[in-house]
């Protein structure tokens, strides 16, 4: 990992591999450890970039950032390395910024793969959630809330509880707000029809986050979009489902235009 000055704060970014570069983007409160479950693999056709977003992991931590200043982080490690076409994937909160990237410059974005997305909110969907079901949380820590909610987040809550970590975060509770606040308030359906990459659309039957309906509108919206729906899923379908869902990725990525 290196950390690379970009529009002004540091990025902790990471690269391995080599071909057509692919660029990884996990989720909030997370970071790029997030993705290496895919990383590792897909590293041995492409060119894995993958990164710690503003506010989280190793990266710098402004006090306030938005969803406009991620999507402009990943178009300045773009030209940090030179890169004039890339893949694309983004997870939850990366497929938001992953979207507003190939809306800004669709013509340097070939493959895009949103990975349980949604298209607009006017929330975190983790906070619509808690919000939604807070009757059961009250007076629980943070820790103790993501175990109650497992069971809206996943197909199995048992066997993901050994991967809990990817629904908590290592941030402090002002990083974290920041880090949701900047997702507050974006619709991108206007928008999306600009899109040309070629993509696919993953989200997972069991997810109460982002449901797979949210996904099936982003689908519709970008012109020749791929959608799947994988059965035995929540919001993590790379952890859920991971033979599955790299096999389904490697196929879409492979695949000639």
């Amino acid at each position: 990992m290196a950390l690379l000055e970009i529009n002004g704060i540091l990025l902790n970014v990471n690269t391995k591999g080599e071909g057509q570069p692919l660029l990884l983007i996990h989720g909030v409160g997370g970071d790029s450890t997030q993705v290496e479950i895919i990383a590792e693999p897909l590293s041995r056709q492409y060119q894995v970039i993958r990164l710690d977003c503003r506010g989280h992991g190793l990266s710098s931590k402004p006090a306030e950032y938005t969803l406009h200043d991620h999507v402009q982080d990943i178009i300045g490690i773009m030209d940090h390395f030179k890169l004039d076409s890339i893949y694309l994937l983004g997870v939850s909160m990366g497929s938001y910024i992953a979207q507003g990237v190939a809306i800004a410059v669709p013509e340097r974005v070939s493959k895009l793969v949103l990975t349980v997305p949604k298209s607009n909110g006017l929330t975190p969907s983790i906070q619509r959630l808690m919000k939604d079901n807070e009757a059961e949380l009250k007076g629980l820590n943070f820790h103790e809330v993501i175990l109650k909610l497992l069971k809206y987040l996943t197909y199995d809550p048992e066997t993901m509880i050994a991967h809990i970590d990817l629904f908590e975060t290592k941030l402090t509770p002002a990083q974290f707000a920041a880090a949701n606040k900047a997702l507050e308030n974006f619709d991108f359906r206007a928008q999306l029809p600009s899109v040309t990459a070629k993509t696919l659309v993953i989200s997972g039957k069991h997810d109460g986050l982002n449901p797979p309906e949210e996904g099936r509108l982003c689908a519709q919206l970008i012109p020749g979009a791929q959608f799947i729906q994988m059965q035995y899923s929540g919001h993590a379908p790379m952890y859920e489902e991971p033979a599955l869902y790299l096999s389904t990725i490697q196929n879409f990525l492979s695949e000639q235009n």
